[in-house]
């Protein structure tokens, strides 16, 4: 008996060993990225939100909410959700990237929280995911038929990349490799440059920004990153880089760019430094009880847009992927009856259908019908 356990024991042992080791060796994968380190990390440490070897929050902000565990995410996720994926191919609209004709500000959509602006002539995208998946395994997270219909190639040079954090649904390994020949320049959250250089981005492209910091694209036009309530992470140790959300501001408009984030009150303290905006994007789904800090509910998304004063919504990170537990088409839904409610007006664009600021903000429900 001693010697079947004690074989039993060498055994689990090994197993053991094995799996750390494929682990570790997986994890080395390119699309992982890096964790800062050198100068980077010296000017991450002087950061007034980064404290105990980690960025934090303007206020607590728990990973799950009160009495809700790992296993409660995992025994939810095992069930049935109705209608979680659309049943047929999403719509869309081909538009000729290189060609975009308009003096007024321009926005179109890809699916989750990709999108191109032009604005004064500048092109700028932001989070960009034409890979197919939202995650770093072909397995898990795959677009939904018809949300994939772009790819690097359909873009025109960009004057400005904007990465907002280093999740995988918003910085994507194999679309970030193809895009580095057409981008001049890159504003990120601080820390986040470590992924690009080590995807061979130069240093002298790439500009981090801690919240409040600003940098002009050029004379005329300037960006600002400022606070939201998320976190960061492609591996095991989060928060490591910073997220953040951005201001836009040209001499003609304003825009608030959103990344992801929970509902907080950095939403008015953003309106009290800047006045009101032409547009807001926020993210819109994935959301959750178990997770509410650090992702809106949809009614939020309305109320933050209040809190900014802006002028125009446009709800992205949805009709992609499924990340969250909700029905696909439930995030819109509920946003949109809620604009309506609190009379904000909400722009619902196809993938990648112009919007144009000012002059064509379409507002069809689409998504009706799948």
């Amino acid at each position: 008996m001693f010697r079947i356990l004690k074989k039993m024991l060498i055994c689990l042992l090994v197993t053991i060993v094995v799996l750390a080791v494929a682990t570790l060796l997986f994890m080395q994968l390119p699309q992982f990225g890096k964790t800062p380190t050198g100068k980077r990390l010296e000017r991450i440490q002087k950061s007034p939100n980064y404290r105990d070897g980690k960025f934090q929050n303007q206020h607590f902000t728990p990973d799950l909410a009160e009495g809700t565990t790992y296993i409660d995410i995992l025994k939810t996720y095992l069930k049935t959700v109705p209608e979680k994926e659309p049943t047929a191919k999403l719509p869309s609209v081909r538009t000729d990237l290189k060609n975009i004709k308009s003096d007024k500000p321009v926005v179109i959509w890809f699916g989750h929280s990709s999108y191109l602006l032009q604005i004064d002539g500048k092109k700028i995208l932001v989070d960009p995911v034409f890979s197919g998946i939202a995650s770093p395994v072909s397995f898990f997270g795959k677009n939904y038929d018809g949300a994939n219909e772009y790819s690097v190639d359909d873009f025109p040079e960009l004057d400005l990349l904007i990465i907002t954090h280093d999740h995988y649904d918003h910085l994507d390994y194999e679309t970030i490799k193809k895009l580095e020949p057409k981008v001049k320049k890159v504003i990120t959250s601080l820390g986040t440059g470590e992924h690009l250089e080590y995807w061979g981005y130069g240093s002298d492209k790439i500009f981090e920004l801690d919240w409040w910091e600003g940098t002009k694209i050029d004379d005329s036009t300037s960006i600002t990153a400022t606070p939201a309530r998320h976190f960061s992470g492609r591996g095991f140790q989060r928060n490591q880089s910073f997220w953040s959300s951005f201001v836009l501001k040209t001499p003609k408009y304003q825009i608030y760019l959103g990344g992801d984030s929970g509902y907080d009150s950095h939403f008015k303290e953003i309106n009290a430094r800047f006045g009101e905006f032409d547009l807001a994007i926020l993210e819109c789904g994935q959301y959750n009880d178990m997770w509410k800090y650090i992702h809106f509910k949809p009614e939020e998304v309305v109320q933050a847009a209040k809190d900014l004063n802006t002028k125009l919504l446009l709800p992205v990170h949805w009709s992609k992927f499924t990340l969250g537990l909700h029905p696909w088409k439930e995030p819109i839904e509920r946003v949109t009856k809620e604009a309506e409610i609190q009379k904000m007006p909400i722009t619902t664009p196809m993938i990648g259908e112009k919007m144009v600021i000012g002059e064509y903000q379409p507002t069809k429900r689409w998504w009706e019908g799948f």
